[in-house]
């Protein structure tokens, strides 16, 4: 068994990132596997060296020990490029010059599992206006996902505990594979990486479940392993939201700096016992 742990360096780690962590080590090492840390880096504007130092400092609080160095995305810019070039030569991928706001005002653009579904505007332009707004114009990469889905035919993936699921790429729409200011998206960037490291399992929280859909998709068009995957519960506040990076009350560095006993903070997250206050949620 291979597990992970992936941090975006865009602000401190809180107690959600710490069950997440504590889930995918304990998994790996009582399996007598390995665990490893990837550091999610390629978001130019907002990544921050600081926060990868302070990330790690908060896992070793925790007990939380790791096989190898830490791998960086942004180390791995040409293994993006590569795929992306492969997907362009198949036709599979388009590039597309809408702004969020012309996503937004478009009366024809439904709802799929991660909110708005692309309208297609893109996609069947012309040759010729298309080659003269690239040399001009930002753009992202979209993959074409009625042709993608027929490539690829009807796929599965396994959700441990709960059996396999039919992977329903068609719902996410024509998603972005590389987005204007970074060389690959979130969905790109992970799969490559999760097959590059040999990740046997993927263990991450439920927020992410829809993204298994677009993953196992990637993995067939690219010749990539499927792990298994386990989608846990979302660690929530007092106000029943789950955490995100501004709830400074709930962050590792201030518990740690408030004198908590992190092996002991990391035994209680593996056995789904939260400080008062704190409480697990599915979705």
């Amino acid at each position: 068994m291979l597990t992970r742990f992936a941090p975006s360096p865009t602000g401190e780690l809180h107690l959600g990132h710490a069950y997440s962590a504590v889930l995918a080590h304990d998994a790996a090492r009582g399996a007598g596997g390995r665990f490893m840390i990837r550091i999610d880096d390629i978001d130019g504007s907002r990544s921050r060296e600081e926060f990868i130092g302070a990330s790690l400092a908060d896992l070793a609080w925790l007990g939380i020990d790791w096989d190898g160095d830490p791998v960086r995305q942004s180390a791995r810019l040409g293994a993006y490029a590569a795929a992306l070039d492969d997907l362009r030569s198949r036709g599979l991928v388009y590039p597309c010059f809408c702004t969020r706001a012309d996503i937004a005002a478009s009366l024809s653009a439904p709802h799929g599992p991660s909110g708005a579904v692309y309208p297609g505007t893109c996609r069947d332009l012309p040759d010729v206006d298309r080659e003269r707004r690239m040399a001009a114009e930002p753009h992202c990469w979209r993959l074409d996902m009625a042709r993608a889905v027929t490539e690829t035919g009807e796929l599965e993936w396994e959700e441990m505990g709960q059996g396999r699921r039919i992977a329903d790429g068609q719902a996410h729409g024509d998603i972005v594979l590389a987005r204007k200011d970074a060389p690959a998206s979130y969905h790109l960037a992970s799969t490559l990486d999760d097959a590059a490291m040999g990740a046997t399992h993927v263990i991450r929280g439920a927020d992410l479940i829809a993204s298994a859909d677009v993953h196992r998709l990637l993995q067939a068009l690219l010749g990539l392993p499927t792990p298994l995957y386990r989608h846990h519960a979302l660690v929530c506040g007092p106000d029943g939201k789950r955490l995100a990076k501004r709830d400074t009350a709930a962050s590792l560095a201030s518990l740690r700096a408030a004198g908590i006993d992190g092996r002991a903070l990391a035994a209680d997250l593996a056995a789904d016992r939260l400080p008062t206050g704190y409480s697990l949620r599915k979705s």
